[in-house]
C-alpha cells in the first residue's frame, strides 16, 4: 500500500520519504539521505542511525556503550 501526501514540514511538496527517527513524511528537499532522518530531526541534533556522540562532551559520570 502507497500512501501519498503533503511534506509536513513545508506542506507544499509531495511526500517522497519517511523519516527513521520520527516518521515525518517529507519531501526530498527536506529528507537528508545520509542520516535518513528529516530536516528537523537532523537539526535537533538527533542526528540519524549510526550517529555518534563525542565523548568528551558528555556531563561526568556518563559511560557510552557500543554495540
Amino acid at each position: 500500500m502507497s500512501v501519498t501526501g503533503l511534506c509536513e514540514i513545508c506542506e507544499n511538496a509531495t511526500s517522497e520519504h519517511a523519516c527513521d527517527l520520527c516518521g515525518r513524511q517529507v519531501c526530498e528537499k527536506h529528507f537528508a539521505t545520509s542520516d535518513g532522518v528529516c530536516t528537523a530531526c537532523a537539526t535537533e541534533g538527533g542526528g540519524g542511525p549510526g550517529s555518534r556522540t563525542d565523548p568528551d562532551e558528555l556531563p561526568d559520570g556518563v559511560d557510552t556503550y557500543e554495540f
